[in-house]
């Protein structure tokens, strides 16, 4: 059984910070694309932002100029840097790593952009 093991989520006022991280198994981490997902109650799970093993970056519409994804190759790790918080940033953010038909899941962590 493959673990993506998150830490970093929590609960921080609108405009605020916080870092995610992520950390795999390395015959995971060099190969698969991976990426930060959210679901927000209510809603399906979406993209946030992915990096590919090369460094190639896909960020959604909604958290540009905002989120910075970034991996450790040295680590294994892939970090999400969340910078000015919304409101609607609101999730719980979960980490993934694909490569063609294989797919993992971290256990997901909650963050919350609340006064």
């Amino acid at each position: 059984q493959v673990q993506l093991v998150e830490s970093g989520g929590g609960l921080v006022q609108p405009g605020g910070s916080l870092r995610l991280s992520c950390a795999a198994p390395r015959r995971i981490f060099s190969t698969y694309v991976m990426g930060w997902y959210r679901q927000a109650p209510g809603k399906q799970r979406e993209l946030v932002a992915d990096i590919t093993s090369r460094g190639n970056i896909n960020y959604a519409n909604s958290v540009k100029g905002r989120f910075t994804i970034s991996r450790d190759n040295a680590q294994n790790t892939v970090y999400l840097q969340m910078n000015s918080l919304k409101p609607e940033d609101t999730a719980v953010y979960y980490c993934n790593g694909r490569l063609g038909p294989y797919e993992f899941w971290g256990q997901g962590t909650q963050v919350t952009a609340s006064s």
